[in-house]
């Protein structure tokens, strides 16, 4: 395509240029469409392909003339970028100045670039990762709980209920004598201790035998979940028909067999594998923190404003929402509005910074994404969804949107083991405690 562009802006990374196209590109291409439809068309009197030209301009030349003419600036602009060069940091805006018959096109066409971005020496780089290694005190803690999953509630006759038995109620609730939706049930297995139910009402069951019926009264506290029960007074007439006292499954080899393994070795070594996997992703994401702190503070390069205005707008209505809601963050509920926006076009800054440069870093050393990473992906996706895993599938089969969606994450993952494996790691042993509050600093910070 013969086309002629002339910069008329230049400012920052933001470029502007009228590129005009001949008339006589723009009538080639009005023509091969019309003649395409001249071998398809069908109108009374002529024979498919025997239509004349000029019939086929009168009925279809204005349908005609808006596909090329989008085909044309679409294929035009993206030209004039490859010719010259340029990266477009997102769609170039173009507005049409002449589009007649017999002239000349001629639009203006603005773009965003793709910042200049430097790569550093990642071999310079050092980081610190915490590492919490699994001790025997982790593996038995982790056994006495699979145990205690696994308890189960005997009939203890003439037993009075106790904190941690299982008890089996019938109970009726009314509000001022009236039954409300969900006020009875029988044969409820209740655990004395977990909380499950009314607050105040578990432990009334306290002391209570099989056989006996009992009154209780409580009050439903101003933060429960049913807006309409908050704040009244339900009365419960309560029957205990089985008290049920705990046997917690001994921490032996009918324990590791009822969890799919041989034996108590075999299943203490499941365990410290699992933990082990579990701490060193606790692990890799807190250094995942320390690499992205660092190359924020670190790295400078001009950002594309439309870019950061589209995070920017992203945070912010997600910040007017919760504001709406009176779930804003303590820290900002004191602020003004000019000091929110601020704040969070600052975070939108680092966002686009820290994503630019991992795109770039993964462009200047060919990293992609792979079939095969998508493929895993979508299989561990899937086993989120128990029972549903052909559907899950299928819908990412079908849905291009929706692998995109797990594609960036992917490479945003695989970009930073790429960077983690040049620097210099040092690895520091904490506890379990000291990283979750180290996690959970963190988290405050960014949030």
């Amino acid at each position: 395509m013969t086309m002629q562009v002339s910069e008329t802006s230049a400012e920052g990374l933001k470029r502007e240029y009228t590129v005009t196209v001949p008339a006589a590109d723009i009538d080639t291409a009005m023509n091969g469409r019309l003649e395409e439809l001249a071998q398809t068309v069908n109108l009374p009197g002529f024979r498919p392909g025997k239509v004349p030209m000029t019939l086929l301009r009168k009925r279809y030349g204005d349908a005609v003339r808006g596909e090329v003419l989008e085909q044309t600036i679409q294929e035009s602009w993206q030209q004039a970028l490859t010719e010259k060069e340029l990266r477009p940091a997102s769609e170039p805006k173009v507005e049409i100045v002449t589009f007649e018959e017999g002239a000349d096109l001629e639009y203006k066409l603005a773009v965003e670039l793709m910042p200049e971005i430097e790569q550093m020496d990642f071999a310079k780089l050092e980081l610190e990762r915490q590492v919490v290694p699994v001790s025997d005190g982790d593996v038995e803690t982790s056994l006495e709980r699979l145990a205690e999953n696994r308890t189960e509630y005997e009939t203890a006759d003439g037993r009075a209920a106790e904190e941690g038995d299982q008890v089996v109620v019938d109970f009726k609730g009314t509000i001022d004598g009236e039954e409300f939706p969900g006020s009875s049930m029988e044969g409820i297995e209740l655990v004395l201790g977990q909380r499950a139910f009314f607050p105040g009402f578990e432990e009334e069951v306290v002391g209570m035998k099989a056989g006996e019926n009992k009154e209780i009264k409580v009050t439903v506290p101003d933060d429960f979940g049913n807006e309409e029960l908050q704040g009244k007074e339900i009365t419960f007439d309560v029957t205990a028909h089985d008290v049920r006292a705990p046997k917690t499954a001994s921490v032996d080899d009918e324990l590791a067999k009822a969890s799919g393994f041989e034996d108590l070795d075999a299943l203490k070594t499941g365990i410290r594998e699992q933990l082990e996997r579990e701490y060193g992703q606790l692990s890799r994401a807190g250094l995942k923190r320390v690499l992205l702190d660092k190359l924020a503070d670190e790295v400078s390069f001009e950002l594309p404003e439309g870019i950061v205005d589209g995070e920017f707008e992203a945070i912010w209505t997600q910040v007017m929402d919760a504001k709406e809601k009176d779930a804003l963050d303590e820290d900002d509920k004191g602020k003004s509005e000019d000091e929110l926006k601020d704040h969070y076009r600052g975070i939108a800054e680092r966002r686009v910074r820290l994503g630019l440069y991992l795109a770039e870093v993964g462009r200047a050393n060919n990293i992609t994404v792979t079939q095969d990473d998508l493929n895993r992906a979508m299989h561990t996706e899937a086993a989120r969804f128990p029972g549903q895993e052909a559907a899950v599938l299928e819908y990412f089969q079908k849905n291009e949107s929706a692998k995109q969606e797990l594609q960036a994450p992917i490479f945003e993952e695989k970009v930073v083991d790429f960077i983690v494996e040049m620097a210099k790691v040092t690895d520091k042993d904490v506890t379990l405690e000291e990283l979750m509050q180290i996690e959970k600093a963190e988290e405050g910070a960014e949030a």
